[in-house]
């Protein structure tokens, strides 16, 4: 089956990369400078769903990604199908283009309890995860951040650290399944194109918002 993660946990995951430069910087000065210095950012990833010992469970999915400070990002799955998350800072907008519809929602809707609440200024850190170190493995240190509402869609993120900058998250989910994200050539403070972040549906497909 060609989509593999509900549409519900794609826009989880995407929300919770797009927050990780905000909560990171509590993890160090380092992260804190780093948070305050790039207000911009674009790289690839690739992501897959593995088992307790690591092994890929899923076929991989790579692609694209950016964010501009506040709140606008752009997640773009490229391989092996095509899919759109972005976000203009006020509507959070999910396009399948093999399905023909867009799910529009608004920020507030759509972040919710999940990290990316802290992206968009909706309360502080302490308030909505609990976070742990979780000490160096692979090259990485880790955090772990635990979602302080049931309804978060996931059970905690994982992310690891590579000279300041976010290398992998583990998302594990409400299902026990666990996601991981690898982050790569990450290019800080680009010069983003002003449509970067808007988005237009195409001809002939259903929008469908969301309460």
């Amino acid at each position: 089956m060609k989509i593999e993660f509900s549409r519900r946990m794609v826009l989880a995951l995407v929300l919770a990369l797009a927050s990780v430069m905000a909560w990171a910087a509590g993890a160090s000065e380092q992260l804190s400078r780093f948070v305050s210095q790039v207000n911009a950012a674009r790289g690839e990833f690739t992501q897959q769903r593995v088992g307790d010992q690591g092994a890929s469970v899923s076929s991989r999915q790579s692609g694209v990604f950016s964010f501009l400070r506040p709140g606008k990002f752009k997640w773009e799955v490229t391989q092996p199908y095509e899919q759109l998350i972005l976000s203009d800072g006020k509507q959070v907008y999910q396009y399948d283009p093999d399905l023909a519809q867009v799910t529009e929602r608004g920020v507030d809707e759509s972040v919710g309890a999940s990290p990316a609440a802290i992206l968009f200024g909706s309360g502080a850190l302490e308030e909505v995860f609990e976070l742990q170190e979780r000490g160096e493995r692979d090259g990485l240190a880790w955090l772990r951040a635990t979602p302080r509402t049931a309804d978060a869609g996931f059970a905690y993120v994982d992310i690891g650290f590579r000279d300041g900058m976010p290398a992998r998250l583990m998302v594990r989910d409400s299902f026990s399944q666990t996601t991981r994200i690898d982050l790569a050539a990450i290019e800080k403070n680009p010069s983003l194109p002003a449509d970067e972040y808007v988005f237009k549906a195409p001809d002939g497909v259903d929008v469908v918002k969301m309460p």
